[in-house]
């Protein structure tokens, strides 16, 4: 599967965006697919994720009630809603992933083979 993240900018805080995560090549229902991000001078971080039976969502605590991560099977494509965003939001995002992640171990980058490019988002004060 091939994925493609798009929709980062720059926003002031207290603002929204919503990234998307585009995959070809492979139905993306197959899979479990997660947001991660990375800030400058910091490892990537676990943000959410979707499962692939029953779409069943989780979240980092850093972000949970203000992001939301969702899937649309027809577009073939994972949303990530960010709402009330902060400065320290501020990272790029990137998606991955991956047809065998376990509950388990979901929050780790290295289960997941594939990865999008990354989208810049940036949060002012």
């Amino acid at each position: 599967v091939q994925l493609q993240a798009s929709g980062g900018g720059l926003v002031q805080a207290g603002g929204s965006l919503r990234l998307s995560c585009a995959a070809s090549g492979r139905t993306v229902s197959s899979y479990v697919v997660a947001w991660f991000r990375q800030a400058p001078g910091k490892e990537r971080e676990y943000v959410a994720s979707v499962f692939r039976s029953g779409g069943r969502t989780y979240y980092a605590d850093s972000v949970k009630g203000r992001f939301a991560i969702s899937r649309d099977n027809a577009k073939n494509t994972v949303y990530l809603q960010m709402n009330s965003l902060k400065p320290e939001d501020t990272a790029v995002y990137y998606c991955a992933a991956d047809p065998s992640v376990i509950f388990s171990s979901q929050a780790m980058a290295a289960q997941y083979d594939y990865w999008g490019q990354g989208t810049l988002v940036t949060v002012s004060s």
